[in-house]
């Protein structure tokens, strides 16, 4: 999938401090999710339903979690297990997510 073809969609009530294009996930057929965030003049507060791992490509990522801040970086990735309460922030960040299970809002 080239990413000049992707669509990008806000997420959620969050509107365009929230953007996702996925790439695979449940509608695939598949346990993995995987794909595309943008995040502009954001502050989500959320509570991770999935496995994940994010990596930032461009701009700043902070994740205030468990009482700590983590400020990352183009090439910086971050695990975020299941169950972790978060808060995303970034003025603006591109980021590749990728979840398991991928089905996690069929719950």
């Amino acid at each position: 999938m080239r990413f000049d073809d992707l669509e990008f969609a806000p997420r959620f009530e969050y509107g365009e401090m929230a953007q996702v294009a996925g790439v695979c996930g449940a509608e695939d057929g598949t346990q993995l999710g995987a794909g595309w965030g943008r995040m502009t003049n954001a502050r989500i507060p959320w509570t991770i339903k999935y496995d994940e791992v994010l990596t930032v490509f461009d701009g700043v990522l902070r994740l205030y979690a468990n009482g700590e801040v983590h400020e990352l970086h183009a090439r910086d990735c971050i695990w975020l297990p299941q169950g972790t309460e978060l808060i995303y922030e970034a003025e603006y960040a591109l980021v590749h997510f990728a979840i398991h299970p991928s089905d996690w809002h069929e719950d």
